[in-house]
């Protein structure tokens, strides 16, 4: 689609970057393709390229191909116009993710579940607690689960969901975003699954 869209755009010499070794080795015809259901793909790949004065096939990794990963998750979400006019999008990269932008923690504050869990542990409320305050602290507390000392939501489907304060919860995705916990999904996905395993207040 993207060599389709540069073919309508009349681009005379095209550079294609992608994550993908071996989808680029093969583009390149370093690799044999094999797989019955892709040769027709390259073969189309091939076909399309005799239409350029120009064109390259380059591998960039996963973890420097955010920026087109991200715009190919949003492409996905939208519907294609047609024959309306697009306007070229603007884009600003800032030195951090937008969420770490949005994030204000308060000093020396405990931890967003710190009222339930005490609960939990010790059947007691805040000191200032009104009756109705100490109500909804009983009907939030029914969702969650402590084992020792670690707190847990409970979810519809039965899983327990850990729950970390903001410190941990910076580390966990740090080391998410980061790879640790095996190959990248996409960004939308990837952000969904981030915060269905993660509850940070």
């Amino acid at each position: 689609m993207g060599i389709n869209m540069a073919i309508d755009q009349n681009v005379e010499e095209l550079l294609i970057m992608g994550d993908s070794y071996l989808i680029i080795r093969q583009a390149q015809g370093e690799w044999e393709t094999r797989d019955v259901k892709l040769i027709p793909y390259k073969q189309h790949v091939e076909d399309l390229s005799k239409r350029f004065k120009s064109i390259e096939f380059r591998y960039i990794p996963h973890c420097h191909n955010e920026l087109a990963d991200a715009l190919a998750t949003l492409a996905s979400m939208l519907p294609y116009p047609g024959n309306a006019h697009i306007d070229p999008l603007e884009i600003q990269i800032r030195e951090r993710h937008g969420y770490c932008n949005t994030i204000e923690v308060a000093p020396n504050t405990q931890p967003w579940y710190h009222d339930i869990k005490k609960f939990l542990k010790t059947q007691e409320y805040p000191e200032q607690a009104s009756r109705d305050q100490k109500r909804t602290i009983r009907r939030h507390a029914s969702g969650f689960f402590l084992s020792g000392d670690v707190l847990y939501k409970r979810t519809s489907d039965l899983n327990l969901l850990r729950c970390v304060d903001a410190e941990e919860a910076e580390r966990i995705m740090y080391e998410v975003h980061a790879g640790v916990c095996g190959p990248h999904m996409n960004g939308y996905v990837l952000a969904k699954k981030s915060f269905e395993r993660v509850i940070t207040g």
